[in-house]
Parts: C-alpha cells; sequence; structure tokens
C-alpha cells in the first residue's frame, strides 16, 4: 500500500499560530498532543491522534491546531482540557 503520511510529532517547543481572531486561555500537553481552549470557549487540538485523543472523530494525527467541531456542533463552551498519556479530558457547558 501506500506509505503513511509524515507527521512531524516534535519533542521539543515549537511556536503555532492559532486561527485568526482565536486566542488561547488555557494550554495542556500529552505525551504527543496537545490541547488548546480558547478565550471564547473553543477547544483545538493537534499531535499525534492514533487513539482518537485529539477529538475529531478519527485517529488522525496532525501538525497544526484544528478545532474540535464535537462542541460547537453540541453548542458546549470549553471551560477546561487536561491532556493524559493517550487522552484528553474536557470540561464543558452550555
Amino acid at each position: 500500500g501506500a506509505p503513511a503520511p509524515f507527521i512531524a510529532i516534535q519533542p521539543f517547543p515549537a511556536l503555532l499560530d492559532l486561527p485568526q481572531g482565536a486566542e488561547a486561555a488555557q494550554a495542556s500537553c500529552g505525551s504527543r498532543h496537545t490541547a488548546v481552549v480558547t478565550r471564547t470557549g473553543e477547544l483545538y487540538t493537534w499531535g499525534w491522534g492514533k487513539y482518537g485523543q485529539l477529538g475529531h472523530q478519527d485517529t488522525t494525527s496532525l501538525d497544526r491546531p484544528r478545532r474540535v467541531e464535537y462542541f460547537v456542533d453540541k453548542r458546549l463552551r470549553v471551560r477546561a482540557v487536561s491532556c493524559g498519556l493517550w487522552n484528553t479530558y474536557v470540561y464543558a457547558v452550555e
């Protein structure tokens, strides 16, 4: 089959931009993934997604922050996030 796409998961800090207008209020790092809560209550995740820990309803890994649409679709405002080794805990309210 075709080779798997290369994802540059790096074990050191790297400067990344959130989409225009999004301001980070809180961040959490797992063993190979990162999550950020914005001031408006949105959740962005990126990194290694093998176990679905990015919350995008798949196991895709990402090099750039991507908004988790689940909370937008359910009209939930994310208040806090905590990344474990291979999971992500999210506190959200209506």
